[in-house]
C-alpha cells in the first residue's frame, strides 16, 4: 500500500477488532477512505464496504479493492495485460517532463514508462473493474521508486536508493466479496446514507491538505495533463480544493454537521482522530455524546515516515528537525449500548501494531 500520511496500517487490527464486537454489524461505511486500508480490513472480515473519498486516487483504489470481487475476476487475463504494460517502450511525454525534470519525484527512466504504461491504459479496451487494477498497479509502482518521504509537497534533493529501481506493475491483491464506491463531499453522502450499520469516520484532521499532499497520484490517476505551479509542480485546482477540515475555524462545523446527520442513520459510529489535529479529545467528545454513549481510547504510535526522516522545503532540502516522533490516535466509538461500546474498545486494545 502507498506511503500516506495519516494511514491507519498499525490501527487497522483494532478497528476491525471493534467492528466484529458489535452486534449486527454486517455493513460499514468508510466516509473518508483514503488508500482504503480500513475499508480492506472491512471487506477482510466479511463486511460489505461503502467506500468514499473525493480524491480520483482513491475512488480507483476502492474500485480495485472494495467493489471488485476477487472470485469474479478474471486473474490470467489481469496478468497478461500487466506482462503486456510492463513490455512496452518508454515515452517522454507530460509525466516525465513535469515530476522528473520540473520536479524530481521520479527518475527519467521511471518517468518514461509511467507516460507509457498511462497512455496505454486509456488506448486498450477495459471493463471499469480491469481499469481500476491497472490503473492500482501503476500507482503502486510508481510508489515503490519516488523520491519522496512520504508527501508530495516535497521531494528528496538527493535521489532516494529505491529511485534508482526499475518500475515494475505486479498484480495488486485482490479481495473476495463485493463492494461499493463513492466520490462524494462526506457531509453530503452522509445526508442520504441508508442500510449501514457502522460508519468510520477519518476526517482530514490539521491544516495539511491530501489534495496538495498527493497530488502526483491524482494527476496519474486522472492523466488530464494540468498546469502546475511551484516548485512541487502541485496542480492549479490543489489552490481551490481544500476540506472545512483543514480549517481550524470551520473544522468544529464541519464535524458537528456530519454527526447530525450520521446519528438517526447509523447505530454505530466509529472516530478516528490525531492529537496533532485542530479538534481536542473533548471537543469531540463534545459533540459525539449527542449520538449515543460515548467511550474513547488512546493508541501511541510512530509518526507517518516523513516525520522520522526529517523536516524538508519544496527543494527537497533539510531545513529542520522534528519535534516529536511518536503521536496518539484516539478513537471514540458510539453506540446505545455502553456495555458493548467498552466491551469492544477493551476487546481491541491488545491488537494494536507497534
Amino acid at each position: 500500500m502507498v506511503k500516506y500520511l495519516g494511514s491507519k496500517r498499525r490501527l487497522v487490527p483494532a478497528i476491525v477488532k471493534i467492528a466484529e464486537a458489535l452486534p449486527g454489524v454486517r455493513t460499514a461505511c468508510d466516509l473518508f477512505a483514503g488508500t482504503t486500508r480500513v475499508g480492506q480490513g472491512f471487506k477482510r472480515a466479511g463486511i460489505h464496504v461503502l467506500s468514499n473519498d473525493l480524491a480520483s486516487y482513491s475512488h480507483v483504489l476502492g474500485q480495485a479493492y472494495i467493489a471488485t470481487d476477487a472470485r469474479e475476476t478474471n486473474l490470467p487475463r489481469l496478468r497478461e495485460l500487466l506482462e503486456h504494460l510492463n513490455g512496452l517502450s518508454s515515452e517522454d511525454g507530460y509525466f516525465t517532463e513535469t515530476f522528473c525534470r520540473r520536479s524530481r519525484y521520479f527518475q527519467p527512466h521511471n518517468g518514461m514508462r509511467i507516460d507509457a504504461i498511462r497512455g496505454e491504459i486509456d488506448r486498450l479496451t477495459l471493463t471499469s473493474s480491469e481499469r481500476a487494477v491497472l490503473l492500482t498497479a501503476l500507482l503502486l509502482a510508481a510508489d515503490r521508486v519516488d523520491s519522496t518521504t512520504g508527501l508530495q509537497m516535497a521531494y528528496l534533493k538527493q535521489w532516494s536508493p529505491r529511485s534508482h529501481a526499475t518500475l515494475e506493475l505486479t498484480l495488486p491483491e485482490l479481495l473476495p466479496g463485493m463492494g461499493e464506491v463513492r466520490q462524494m463531499d462526506a457531509n453530503r453522502l452522509a445526508e442520504g446514507l441508508k442500510d449501514v450499520d457502522l460508519a468510520y469516520i477519518d476526517p482530514p484532521y490539521n491544516q495539511h491538505s491530501y489534495a496538495g499532499n498527493y497530488h502526483v497520484w491524482e494527476t496519474l490517476v486522472r492523466n488530464d495533463r494540468p498546469e502546475v505551479y511551484g516548485v512541487a509542480c502541485k496542480r492549479m485546482d490543489c489552490r481551490q480544493t481544500r476540506s472545512r477540515y483543514n480549517s481550524r475555524i470551520q473544522c468544529r462545523d464541519a464535524f458537528s454537521q456530519l454527526i447530525a446527520e450520521l446519528a438517526p442513520r447509523v447505530p454505530w459510529l466509529l472516530v478516528s482522530f490525531s492529537t496533532e489535529g485542530h479538534l481536542s479529545p473533548v471537543e469531540i467528545h463534545e459533540i459525539l455524546r449527542g449520538a449515543g454513549h460515548v467511550e474513547s481510547r488512546a493508541f501511541d504510535y510512530k509518526r507517518y515516515v516523513g516525520a522520522q526522516i526529517g523536516v524538508y522545503n519544496p527543494q527537497g532540502v533539510k531545513v529542520g528537525t522534528p519535534t516529536h516522533f511518536r503521536n496518539q490516535e484516539q478513537l471514540f466509538l458510539v453506540g446505545p449500548d455502553p456495555r458493548i461500546v467498552r466491551r469492544a474498545l477493551d476487546g481491541a486494545s491488545g491488537v494494536i501494531v507497534s
